[in-house]
Formats: C-alpha cells, structure tokens, sequence
C-alpha cells in the first residue's frame, strides 16, 4: 500500500473503533428486517377485517324481550325495533382550508395509522351506537296502565326513544 491508502485505511479503522456501537445497532436492526413477520418460523396470527361486536337488531330485541317479560304482569313479551341509522364510527380527519380572491376552499383527509407490514387503517375518534327510529312492544299484560308505564320506561332507558315512539300493545 502507498503512504495515502495506508492513512485512509488507519483512519477508517479508527472511525470504525470509534462508532461500533452505533454500527451494531444498524446491523441488528437491518437483521430483525429480514426477518419474516411472527418470527419462530410460524405465520402471523391472522386479526379478522371485520368486527366482532358489531351491532345486530336481532340480538337486541332478544334481550329487550328476555329482560321485560321480567316485568310483574307483562308475562310473555315481544319486541321489534326500528332503526333511523345504524351503529358508526367518527374518524379522525386532518383539514387544509385555502382562500382565494373570490372562493374558500377546504380539503380534508382521514388520518390513517400503520397496523405493521405496511397496512394501515383508519383512526377511530369515536363510536357510535345505533340510533333507533321506534319500537313495538307487545306483552299479554299491556293493558294494564302500570306495566304499559314500567315498559315504556324500560324500553326508553335501554334505547334513549321518547316515550311518543315507543307503542305498547296487548298481546293474545
């Protein structure tokens, strides 16, 4: 080696001496990058795209019925409910607005998270439950003004409907 190659090389080697540490950390790093996804040679827990507490009608009116043929003297009871919408998600969103000489303008976007291996979802501020239109009840017992009164406040307290949308009837 001539005198400058040589200088270089002592150089490098103590720059190397200097920043190991720094390089191992790259290098492990650069490692656990290649390794496949779930590591130990099994496949990564598959996470279902669908959820599985989403709100079903059915479900509800089951336990609307079960719980109010609970009622002293509404014996054997019946439910049906209405929705106006069904359960939603608020979603963070990020927003731009720009004026121009004669228009506003705005843009919004929906603020997306990484979920790992790249995919991404979008960011849930809040949830929201359904929201109910009305509800039919009917129970053998409906024609009494007591129970008609425990029901309505049963199905109001359980649903948040006003009492004018909720109907009790008689059953046979």
């Amino acid at each position: 080696m001539s005198g400058n190659g040589r200088a270089w090389a002592e150089k490098l080697l103590k720059a190397l001496g200097k920043y190991k540490y720094v390089l191992l950390v790259a290098a492990v790093g650069a490692l656990l990058l290649l390794l496949p996804e779930g590591g130990g040679g099994q496949p990564a827990a598959q996470v279902p795209e669908g959820r599985s507490d989403l709100f079903q009608v059915g479900e509800m009116e089951d336990k609307l019925e079960k719980a109010l043929s609970q009622v002293e003297g509404a014996g054997e009871v019946t439910v049906v409910l209405t929705l106006r919408e069904g359960p939603r998600q608020v979603l963070a969103q990020d927003g731009s607005a720009q004026e121009g000489d004669s228009e506003k303008r705005r843009e919004t976007t929906t603020v997306m998270a990484s979920k790992g291996s790249g995919a991404q979802e979008p960011v849930t501020l809040q949830e929201l439950g359904p929201g109910y239109q009305g509800a039919l009840v009917v129970a053998q017992g409906g024609d009494d003004p007591q129970v008609r009164l425990a029901l309505s406040e049963a199905v109001s307290a359980l649903t948040g409907l006003g009492m004018d949308k909720i109907s009790i009837c008689k059953g046979k």
